[in-house]
């Protein structure tokens, strides 16, 4: 699956500049949304909170575990102000007790 990222504006949506991610999903998050991973075109100001975002629009039943996750940027956690280079990879990974 692939979702193009219209929605959020700023320097880089303006000038067209995008970047190709990829989405993992791990334990409850793999089962709300029934998928493995998926391709996403954000733009290259894009934080990971931009993004989770934009999935919770996309797949509202994230929205019961969107309080109690984990983000990993390229197998390293992270915050929800990274920015997203080209062909990063963002899981979205559950507490046990939350998810």
């Amino acid at each position: 699956m692939k979702i193009k990222d219209d929605n959020l504006v700023g320097k880089a949506a303006k000038d067209n500049s995008f970047v190709q991610i990829k989405v993992s999903f791990f334990a409850k998050a793999r089962d709300i949304i029934g998928l493995v991973d998926l391709s996403m075109e954000v733009s290259s100001d894009s934080t990971t909170q931009d993004c989770v975002n934009k999935l919770v629009a996309n797949f509202p039943n994230l929205e019961e575990i969107h309080g109690c996750i984990a983000l990993a940027l390229n197998k390293e956690y992270t915050t929800e102000s990274a920015i997203f280079k080209h062909n990063d990879e963002l899981a979205i990974i559950p507490s046990r007790k939350g998810g």
